[in-house]
């Protein structure tokens, strides 16, 4: 995974603040990075910065210059000439016809409906401030397309199996990384792409114009749990959009807590049962190889969960590696102390005595008078259990 820590909208935005590019993109890489944690996102192997990746850049940019896939425009820039490149449009279905040859663009995202030569370095300018670097190809600095092409052969090789990202990206981007880098390797880059959906709020785009741009944040202080949102992710295909609202979020909140409490239960049975790990395993894989279904993948573990005749211990073992895969953290879902008022433990008391006699209109009672005090009880062979709500 690269962090793309150089571009026209990180040197905008960083002037506009009067910080440097460095002490502004360090900032949203830290929130990133946390985000990623809190959302039990496994960390890369490696975590490539922009900036650290010139030199590789530069040695791309020689190698198309010698094989004339690119050429120096008037302001010193260097362009890649998107007529050499027979295969380009071919990821995002474009028709070659309708390029705009000989057209240059030097902004690092342009209009979706032309396609035009793109910037891979741009010539220095005052607008850029103190971003630029002396090479050989020129005083610049490099564009955005140019940084993922040289990160990812770097640290995954001239030909690696899966790239993933958004539909957005699909063109320009995506697309010109494979005209960069096939003249040079002479090898198919990517053989797989996994490109998701949008994520829309209220069945719109998010967007700061529309007051409906929402970070992880603002949902925890809602009280919410980031798993809650990671959960909610699981249950919509990648391919598809996933839409975000509260009444989502809040259903997504109160499936995950119900899993918890199966799975805190599961962990202390000890009854005997079958083995049924084959079956499920089967099912789950089956769900996973169809183009990553989470969705059914979820409804798998969900079947298996709630399976009384599969052995306890077998059964946690096997949610356990589905978990590996769905990332809900079933190994941390366990028992929280809840200190309890007397008031509340004295009306516990209250309602098992209640219960006992068989008073079980008076006993449930109690049991809402313990709902309003933030309680839920669970009655198990053990005994009453106290969650909070």
């Amino acid at each position: 995974m690269n962090i793309t820590d150089v571009d026209d909208k990180t040197i905008r935005d960083s002037q506009k603040e009067g910080v440097s590019l460095k002490e502004f993109t360090e900032r949203y890489a830290k929130i990133f990075l946390e985000e990623m944690k809190l959302l039990n996102i496994k960390s890369p192997d490696k975590l490539p910065r922009a900036t650290d990746h010139i030199n590789e850049m530069v040695n791309i940019i020689k190698k198309l210059l010698q094989k004339k896939f690119a050429y120096k425009g008037e302001d010193g820039s260097i362009y890649y000439k998107i007529s050499k490149f027979k295969k380009y449009g071919q990821l995002a279905h474009l028709k070659f016809e309708g390029l705009k040859a000989g057209a240059r663009v030097k902004q690092d995202e342009y209009t979706k409906d032309t396609a035009s030569d793109f910037a891979l370095w741009k010539a220095f300018s005052p607008e850029d401030g103190q971003v630029f670097w002396e090479t050989e190809i020129g005083k610049g600095r490099p564009g955005w397309h140019i940084e993922c092409s040289a990160m990812s052969t770097k640290y995954l090789g001239n030909s690696f199996d899966i790239h993933t990202g958004g539909i957005d990206l699909i063109f320009p981007h995506h697309q010109n990384e494979i005209a960069q880098i096939e003249p040079v390797t002479k090898k198919k880059f990517v053989k797989y792409w996994i490109h998701n959906e949008w994520l829309l709020v209220d069945g719109k785009k998010m967007s700061k114009s529309l007051k409906n741009f929402y970070t992880l944040n603002d949902i925890l202080k809602k009280g919410y749990d980031p798993l809650h949102f990671r959960y909610l992710s699981l249950l919509t295909h990648y391919k598809k959009p996933l839409n975000f609202t509260f009444d989502n979020i809040e259903a997504s909140k109160t499936a995950y807590e119900r899993i918890k409490r199966k799975i805190i239960d599961l962990k202390s049975q000890e009854h005997k049962g079958n083995n049924f790990t084959d079956k499920y395993q089967s099912l789950f894989l089956k769900a996973i190889n169809d183009d990553f279904n989470t969705p059914q993948a979820v409804q798998v573990f969900l079947q298996a969960l709630d399976d009384f005749n599969f052995e306890p211990k077998l059964k946690m073992k096997l949610l356990e590696k589905f978990d590996e895969v769905l990332g809900i953290d079933l190994i941390n879902m366990q028992d929280i102390f809840i200190p309890l008022s007397t008031e509340v433990e004295k009306l516990i008391e209250e309602r098992e005595k209640l219960r006992k006699n068989k008073k079980w209109a008076e006993a449930d009672i109690i049991r809402q008078r313990i709902r309003e005090k933030g309680f839920e009880l669970e009655d198990t062979p053990q005994g009453p259990k106290v969650v909070k709500i």
